[in-house]
This record gives structure tokens, sequence and C-alpha cells, in this order.
């Protein structure tokens, strides 16, 4: 007899995993508590899988013989809750591509911050240097999708922690960790330890024939490692010391060291700019060189990546006014590096959906170099009680359209306008790409 899969969660993760199920031939049934987006609900009914939308059938469910639950659903969830003490397994849908993904490798990339960012630059050296190679997870196309469909000798993940939290068996060839900040902690009952072990689940099935690469400088990341026995080769990276394998900058200058190849590359020379950007072209040019890349196509590739839409994108100037769309900027801690980053006077664009956020974190940067906050959101009081004696404005707005009004009013020529909202979008909109998007249709309006 089949295999009996339920998939919690029919958006791309859930519908990529049926997809994979189907064909390896389970037998698969797609369960969704919310609406089903009509592109999904088509593949899902061309592919003659088995779906409901609206409600869960609890008992077929509880008959399963194991489960894979999409990424969004919390595990104290009452049907997540009923299916554990039933002793059903739950796995992520990165553990379900796990198991077919063949002789590829993987390269699997999780941090709090900067995880799109390095995936997609290792995702663009891998190009250069002519790899077969699929970017998957939280950018592009689902693992599991992408070996049903279009399987690579390569596959270049950024994972979750959540998605870590359903692993099993999953092991990248090379991990990479670049930093642990306090995210998504209502997830982890505000316990941080919980979510630092989490992201370091990456490693824990990895060998002595693959790689870790993490940044030394990151103080909870060393101070876990001390903790734990690891099989796996460390690539630390750093910008405050000279590490013996892995890379470093001093002078200005990168210095990889990883087998025999040496690679040194003048940080003037990277497409991205800024401090924590000079962090993730050291995580994604260690990779390459593991993956035998030579170093003339690392060179070529890191100084010719053009950034992504949604962080630190620069949309227009609009009368001497500097508009950049860092919608991205899901955690307070990514807005902290977006206003590490300002050399103007900036008007902040914040708010959203609060994850239990700690805006002390980013108040000396915002007595520095914010002149007024515009709060986007349905509920502004968290951010407009702990900055009132920080800045001078502060204006509510329940639009993009309203926000980017409002900011432009309160800039002078010369001044930034920035969108980096710390927060979740889920009140005002579909998901950050949509509040990005409304952003820069907002600002073209002007």
């Amino acid at each position: 007899m089949a295999k009996k899969l339920i998939i919690l969660g029919a958006g791309e993760s859930g519908v990529g995993t049926a997809l994979l199920a189907k064909q390896k031939g389970y037998d698969v049934f797609v369960s969704d508590g919310g609406a089903i987006q009509p592109v999904f609900q088509k593949e899902l009914e061309d592919n003659h899988i088995e779906f409901e939308a609206g409600s869960h059938s609890v008992e077929r469910i509880l008959a399963a013989d194991e489960v894979m639950k999409s990424p969004g659903i919390p595990d104290k969830n009452e049907l997540v809750k009923a299916i554990h003490a039933k002793g059903i397994p739950v796995i992520s849908e990165i553990e379900f591509g796990y198991r077919y993904k063949g002789n590829s490798k993987i390269a699997a990339i999780t941090g709090s911050n900067g995880k799109t960012t390095t995936t997609s630059l290792l995702y663009h050296i891998c190009q250069v240097a002519e790899q077969d190679v699929a970017v998957v997870g939280n950018i592009g196309f689902s693992f599991a999708r992408q070996i049903a469909q279009d399987p690579k000798a390569l596959y270049v993940i950024e994972v979750s922690s959540f998605q870590l939290d359903g692993i099993v068996s999953f092991k990248p060839d090379i991990a990479i960790l670049l930093n642990i900040t306090e995210d998504h902690l209502d997830r982890y009952n505000y316990e941080f330890e919980r979510y630092v072990k989490s992201k370091f689940r990456i490693i824990e099935n990895q060998t002595a024939n693959d790689y870790f690469i993490y940044c030394i400088d990151d103080e909870v990341i060393t101070k876990h490692l001390e903790l734990l026995t690891t099989n796996t080769n460390p690539l630390p990276f750093s910008m405050k010391q000279e590490v013996k394998k892995g890379g470093y900058i001093k002078n200005d200058q990168m210095m990889l060291k990883i087998q025999e190849e040496r690679v040194t590359m003048s940080i003037y020379d990277f497409a991205l700019k800024g401090k924590h950007n000079a962090y993730n072209t050291m995580a994604a040019s260690i990779a390459a060189s593991t993956l035998g890349i030579r170093k003339e196509k690392i060179r070529e590739a890191v100084s010719n990546f053009h950034n992504l839409e949604h962080r630190m994108e620069f949309v227009a100037t609009v009368r001497g006014v500097d508009f950049i769309n860092d919608s991205k900027a899901t955690n307070v801690n990514s807005t902290w590096y977006a206003l590490e980053s300002m050399q103007k006077s900036t008007v902040l664009v914040l708010g959203g959906v609060d994850k239990g956020n700690d805006y002390e974190l980013i108040a000396d940067l915002v007595k520095e170099k914010v002149k007024a906050i515009v709060c986007m959101g349905t509920d502004n009081e968290k951010i407009t009680s702990f900055f009132k004696d920080k800045v001078a404005t502060i204006i509510e707005a329940d639009s993009a359209k309203k926000a980017v009004n409002a900011a432009f009013k309160l800039a002078e020529k010369g001044d930034v306008v920035l969108l980096s909202p710390a927060c979740a979008s889920f009140d005002l909109f579909k998901n950050y790409e949509d509040r990005g998007r409304q952003f820069k249709e907002s600002v073209k309006e002007l």
C-alpha cells in the first residue's frame, strides 16, 4: 500500500511537496485551513492531487503515515499538537525533498539577517561559473518542486529556522550560518535559546566531508559552538581577526583560505556595499571556493552582482529626496543594518505586525539619523509610545500611498525616505513583496 502523506498548507512548499510525492507514488492529500490561491489550486487539479480548503478533515489527517507541515504553521497549532500526540512524524518540505535529491550537492544558508542576499550572491557566482544550479527555498521555487520538475546537480537553498525544525536526515554539503539575533521569538515561546538551537540544526547531520561556514564575530554563534561537538569542517569568517582557514577582511582586503586556493580581493570592488554586505560577500565567496569555483569567477561575480528587489533597493530621487525600499526588513535587526548605512537625514517608514520586537536595538541610531517616523500599520501603539521621546515627529498611515505622501512632506531636499519596517507585513499587505511594490508605485506617483 502507498504511504499516506498529508500536506498541511497549499502554498509553494505544500504544492511543491505534493507534486514530488505524487511522482514518487505516495497517497497524497493536501489540507489548507484557508483559501488556496487559484494558481496552486489549478496545479493540484491538473495533477489529480486530492485537496481541501477552508477546513481540515481531522480524522483523515490523523490517519496519516506522515505529515508535511508548511513552515508558516506553528507547532502550537491545535491540529499539529493532535498529530504529534498520535506519534505521527511531522517533517518540513526540505526534509521531504532531501530524500529524492540523488547525488546532487546542497549549499544551505540560514541566519537572522542577510540570508536572501547571500543565497542570491552564491547562486550568481555559481551561474557565472556555469554550474548546473538552481536557487530554491525561501526564494524561487520550493526545493521539492525543483527536484520534481527540473533536477539540478547543485541546489542553493535559503532555509529558515521553521524549516530546520522539521528535519530528520537533511544534510547540506555546505552550511552557512550568518548571524543569530532575536527574531520570530513568538514561535519559540519567547525563549531565545530554542531559536538558537533551531538555527544550529543546519549542521546536526554533517560529517567530516561537509563544510560549516559561520561568522566568528557573532557572539551568539561562537558561545553556542563551545557547547557542541561537531563533525564538520569549520570555515569561520571575520572582520575582526585573521583566521587560519576560512575568510577575513584586513586593510580593506578580503582574504580567503580554503584548500590550496587563496583568493584576495579589495572590498571596494564588491558590488554590495556596507559592513553587513561584506560579511554576506565573504560567506558566499567561501562557499564558492569549497565548490571548486575558480577565483577569477568569484571575483567577477562578486563585482557585478545586482542587489535584490526589496532589500535596500534604490527606488527614485524625487525633488532631491531619495527613496529606498527595504521592505524585506521584517525584524529590528534588519532595520538596524539599514539605518547603520544611512549617510543622510532620514524619514523612516516603520510598522506592521510586531513579532515581539525590541526597539531598544535601534533607539540610538534613530536618535542620531532619523528626523521623523511614519508608522505604516493597523496597530502602531508600541512604536509611537517607544519613539515619542526620541524623534520630533511621528505620523500614522494605513496604506503605502498615505505613508509615502506623508514621508515626502516631512522630507527636505537631500534627505532619504527609508522603508525599513522592522515588522511583518500581513496587516495591510499580502507579504513583504506586495508592501515593497506598493511603496514603489506610490513613489512613482509623486
